[in-house]
């Protein structure tokens, strides 16, 4: 059921839709592993890889906000919950414990690298069927190539 009609055509709908979804998903996922590996890091760069983790995750949220509700506009429910995010991410999983710094630097750089490889495809998935989509794709994925660049660079 969909108690809102989307202007796009229904196999548009399903496509966007997917690539939203997928998104929503990714972006869920990547502010919870920043923040858990914000809780748990140890190490020399503690300080400041930590205010960098809380960048990401306040990020991520953000755009995970503005994709969902970009998804409810096209009468797309939005599916964030814990059970769905932990089928669909593309970012692999944690393990447990205390995390040095330079292996939240490695976990980052990867996770934001798994996540922008996944945002590509749904650009290009988008560029037909829904300009507006695609360019909100766009400048999110723009931001998490920025925190992906700061990241590699704290172990340059």
């Amino acid at each position: 059921m969909s108690v809102v009609k989307s202007p796009l055509a229904e196999q548009d709908r399903k496509t966007v839709g997917d690539a939203l979804q997928g998104a929503l998903v990714d972006l869920v996922d990547l502010s919870l592993v920043a923040k858990q590996v914000h809780w748990t890091i140890v190490g020399p760069r503690f300080r400041s890889v930590h205010l960098q983790l809380d960048e990401v995750v306040a990020s991520a949220r953000k755009h995970a906000d503005t994709v969902a509700e970009r998804a409810s506009a096209l009468g797309v429910a939005p599916d964030g919950r814990a059970e769905t995010v932990s089928k669909t991410s593309g970012i692999a999983p944690l393990g447990s414990g205390w995390t040095k710094d330079v292996d939240v630097v490695r976990i980052m750089v990867e996770a934001l690298e798994a996540v922008i490889t996944r945002m590509r495809e749904r650009i290009r998935d988008t560029d037909e069927p829904d300009p507006v989509s695609q360019d909100l794709l766009i400048g999110l994925t723009a931001d998490l190539e920025k925190h992906h660049w700061m990241f590699q660079a704290e172990n340059a």
